[in-house]
């Protein structure tokens, strides 16, 4: 059983549904609460005790990679005027020297294609792969379940949700196998099914842990659906030689991609926070006695 050490974010998107927020700031750069969304998901990874950082980056994403680097003027600055407890946040978020590794996906062509891009990087190993847009609230971290369910199992594992049955055309669906651990044996995989046709609600909820298979198939896969090279397709195919596994994931999961989404992120992490519920209970009983 090879250890997960290493986990991919792809973050080339150019986060149009955000514009103009995002015509000079990086979709993954916008803040929820008091941390950018990529903390969220690089946190996430660093509980589950990844050791690499790997980020399939696209132009005008800079910002992301100053974010995880030392800046030591700000901490210079900090130390000098007694603020310590800010500055022990930001050195405990900051990975250590080797830990991050950037590369280039210099044509959009989705996401199994910026999966791809990670291959050099990644090697001959299994590794995780985190969709930046999709941040996880939940007394334990998604990934760090999927790894524990991993050292059970091997192969490959996915988490996924449930969702209404009616809406399993929004999604990529699973088929439901014999029970395992905190899941199942996954039987089939669907994108986007016609209605009435999927064989379950269980979507696949932007969290993954892949073998290193799946690069070879990736290089020759053609394109799918949106004339991209989807994921979903190479993981069929690689579906025909190894196991895939399903963890069920029961916190709750905010897709950041879209600004209703971020929206609702923003106000589960803030009630989440002891200082702010208060005053954001009374705000918003304020709001809504007011439309």
């Amino acid at each position: 059983m090879r250890k997960i050490r290493k986990a991919v974010f792809p973050v080339a998107g150019l986060g149009t549904r955000f514009l103009p927020a995002t015509k000079a700031l990086p979709k993954e750069m916008l803040t929820v609460v008091d941390r950018p969304v990529i903390q969220y998901v690089v946190d996430e990874a660093r509980e589950a005790g990844i050791e690499h950082f790997i980020f399939v980056t696209g132009r005008n994403k800079h910002a992301i990679e100053d974010h995880f680097d030392v800046q030591v003027e700000l901490y210079e600055t900090l130390r000098r005027r007694g603020k310590l407890d800010i500055l022990e946040r930001l050195e405990a978020m900051q990975p250590k020297p080797g830990q991050t590794s950037y590369t280039r996906q210099q044509v959009p062509l989705g996401l199994g294609h910026a999966v791809w891009c990670a291959r050099e990087l990644v090697g001959n190993e299994p590794f995780a792969l985190l969709l930046p847009d999709m941040i996880m609230q939940s007394e334990r971290g998604c990934l760090k379940e999927m790894v524990e369910f991993y050292e059970q199992t091997g192969g490959n594992v996915l988490a996924v949700e449930e969702c209404d049955p009616s809406e399993t055309y929004k999604y990529g669906i699973v088929g439901r196998g014999e029970d395992l651990h905190t899941g199942f044996r996954i039987t089939s995989m669907v994108e986007k099914p016609k209605p009435g046709t999927a064989p379950s609600n269980f979507y696949i909820a932007g969290r993954y842990i892949l073998q290193p298979e799946i690069f070879d198939l990736l290089e020759h896969q053609e394109k799918g659906a949106g004339d991209e090279i989807q994921l979903t397709d190479a993981m069929l195919r690689l579906h025909r030689e190894q196991p895939f596994y399903a963890h069920i994931f029961r916190g709750n999961t905010y897709d950041c991609g879209s600004p209703e989404g971020f929206v609702l992120a923003n106000l589960a992490f803030a009630l989440q926070n002891g200082e702010m519920r208060p005053h954001l209970e009374r705000a918003l009983r304020e709001i809504a006695g007011k439309l």
